[in-house]
């Protein structure tokens, strides 16, 4: 009978752990940052007040670019609700007892850098109205986001009426997105196939 050898234990192989401390770390706060959500919701309106500014800006540009009719008038009725935007944000500054200040938004530049971008690699026609919708969605889809985010900060920090102002902008710019969409539906896409 043949006797085995006992097994040697041997350890099990591990990567050796490659953490860095700039993973594990915590990013340190610029001066100034945010202590409270108060802060943070002032903070924010800067950065949409700024953001559409610079839509009212852009939206005549893809206007112009624009070659179907429903979406040339899908964004000029924009371009006068997006105004109506900046005024109603001012006013909720005014409710905070805060001056208007504009903060640069950084997701709204790239989002009108690649709608520019976007006009500058169509053929005007077709494909191009389907990219001017494509680019604009995106910025819809952006201040849908944000204008709930600051909705939901105004009603816990009971600001009623930057509240009411948030939801009336919040309401519209859901509206544009579903006109976009119903224009694109409208064999605007099929077409630029």
């Amino acid at each position: 009978m043949e006797t085995k050898a006992p097994a040697k234990k041997t350890a099990a192989k591990t990567p050796a752990s490659k953490t860095s401390t700039k993973s594990t770390s915590k990013t340190p706060a610029k001066k100034g940052a945010a202590k409270e959500l108060k802060d943070l919701f002032e903070d924010s309106l800067k950065d949409i007040y700024w953001a559409e500014k610079a839509l009212v800006k852009a939206l005549p540009t893809m206007m112009k670019n624009a070659t179907d009719e429903k979406l040339k008038t899908a964004i000029e009725n924009h371009l006068a609700e997006t105004q109506t935007h900046v005024e109603r944000l001012e006013e909720c500054f005014k409710a905070l007892g805060k001056k208007a200040q504009a903060k640069k938004c950084d997701a709204m530049q790239g989002l009108l850098d690649e709608g520019k971008s976007i006009i500058e690699e169509t053929e005007p026609g077709t494909v191009r109205d389907a990219g001017i919708i494509a680019a604009a969605q995106k910025v819809e889809h952006y201040e849908i986001a944000t204008y709930g985010t600051l909705a939901a900060f105004a009603k816990v920090l009971n600001e009623q009426d930057c509240l009411k102002y948030l939801l009336e902008t919040l309401n519209e710019e859901k509206k544009c997105d579903e006109l976009l969409t119903k224009v694109a539906d409208t064999n605007l896409n099929s077409k630029a196939k």
